[in-house]
């Protein structure tokens, strides 16, 4: 391995586990909605799964900010800074003594994670501009690894312990330790060769060579450029993102349902719940790499495949008899988590270096903000079963209604085709 090759697996390695600790913070808190509504003295779990959209809200709404920071500063810098100020929200949240405090740490929280995606995407693609499917594929495996072990071991410690609050606080114990390693260890940039010329094959798409020259010296190019150049990209950007925030949604709601289906209607307990949310997303570990690599050689294709798959099992997943949970929420997990590394490599393959953070974050900010209001939106539709939410048919509507949308967000896949073709004939016309 060569000393460039050998900078950029060591970076992409911790940002795969700065990626863990960014979604342990948005998961862990699913399997303990009843005892923190218990806690905090809650008429109705509505207000413990608002905590989660709260976070989530704080952690989506301040993405495009993020963006234009990961454009214009250190991208290694921004990602041990946001991950010390999520995992200090955790530790806040764990000493929280009213709700009211609750709310604010978990805004802390989500806002330190809120620097994360644009700029380790961003600086990713960079890194990788051949191979971005399997790169990003890879640092999916981070996301996989951290939304298994958030209910995991949040549910696992809150049963030992009998107290929410113990795996809450250790996880964010955890998180400052690894901010400071990642700050201490990363690298910004893939080492020069040794001529401190750059190599014609690592040029991003859409990138010049002096462009290059430019960012592997540290600095940034002086000429900010527009994130799309004309009327038309901005139309079939802003069309993507909103369709996605369909898939985001449905894909939220999975968790925060499935938490609460499994406790009202199939008797699970504090334990059993984490342990099987956690099967959801563990299987994404292996098909998050492996269809990242495939959908290098047909990108879109395999991002459909993925999603149609996926929206059967959400269809079939109230219907299946409680020894076949697991597995199907094994199964689902593989195709549906895989389908975002695709989706994130198209885009930023659609876009100039230069603007890929600001791409980045202000697709996330739509998506992600208003497909995150699911787990709040999910908890009122449970609320609103009122006795029959320990009934295993009344969940089925609402299953079907989630495989609805994300058969809708199918349409925003030839948006994102439509995106790249448009740009590189703006491209194309320039020169």
């Amino acid at each position: 391995m060569t000393a460039a090759e050998h900078h950029r697996a060591r970076t992409l390695t911790l940002a795969a586990v700065l990626h863990a600790f960014t979604h342990i913070y948005q998961i862990a808190l699913v399997p303990l909605y009843l005892p923190i509504q218990k806690f905090y003295h809650r008429d109705t779990v509505d207000d413990a799964t608002l905590l989660v959209t709260a976070l989530l809200v704080a952690y989506f709404g301040p993405s495009y900010v993020m963006g234009v920071m990961a454009d214009r500063f250190s991208r290694k810098k921004l990602l041990s800074f946001g991950l010390a100020i999520n995992a200090l929200g955790f530790i806040g949240l764990a000493f929280a003594p009213s709700y009211a405090l609750a709310l604010t740490c978990v805004v802390i929280a989500g806002f330190g994670g809120s620097f994360f995606h644009p700029a380790a995407t961003a600086l990713i693609a960079r890194l990788y501009p051949a191979n971005t499917g399997r790169a990003l594929g890879f640092l999916g495996i981070g996301a996989s690894v951290g939304f298994c072990l958030g209910p995991l071991y949040a549910g696992w410690r809150a049963h030992m312990t009998g107290d929410w609050r113990w795996p809450v606080a250790e996880l964010g114990v955890a998180g400052l330790v690894m901010a400071g390693l990642f700050a201490l260890l990363a690298d910004e940039h893939a080492a020069h060769r040794s001529s401190g010329q750059p190599c014609p094959q690592n040029l991003a798409k859409n990138e010049t060579t002096a462009d290059m020259a430019v960012r592997n010296s540290g600095a940034r190019l002086v000429k900010p450029q527009p994130m799309f150049p004309t009327p038309a990209l901005w139309l079939m950007f802003l069309a993507a993102a909103f369709v996605f925030l369909l898939r985001d949604f449905t894909g939220s709601s999975m968790s925060t349902v499935g938490s609460l289906f499994l406790q009202k209607a199939r008797g699970f307990d504090l334990e059993k719940t984490g342990l099987t949310i956690s099967v959801l997303f563990i299987a994404s570990a292996i098909s998050n790499p492996l269809f990242g690599h495939f959908s290098d050689r047909a990108r879109l294709r395999w991002a459909a495949a993925l999603i149609l798959i996926s929206a059967g099992f959400v269809f079939a997943f109230p219907h299946v008899p409680v020894p076949w949970i697991v597995p199907a929420l094994l199964v689902y997990g593989f195709f549906f988590l895989a389908s975002y590394p695709i989706v994130e490599a198209a885009l930023m393959e659609a876009v100039p270096d230069s603007v890929r953070g600001r791409v980045f974050g202000l697709f996330i900010t739509i998506g992600g903000l208003l497909g995150n209001l699911s787990h709040y939106l999910m908890g009122k539709w449970v609320v609103s079963f009122g006795a029959r939410a320990n009934e295993v048919s009344a969940y089925y509507s609402l299953y079907n209604w989630l495989a609805v949308f994300l058969l809708l967000s199918l349409l925003g896949l030839p948006c994102l085709r439509a995106l790249r073709n448009r740009e590189r004939a703006f491209e194309g016309g320039k020169r």
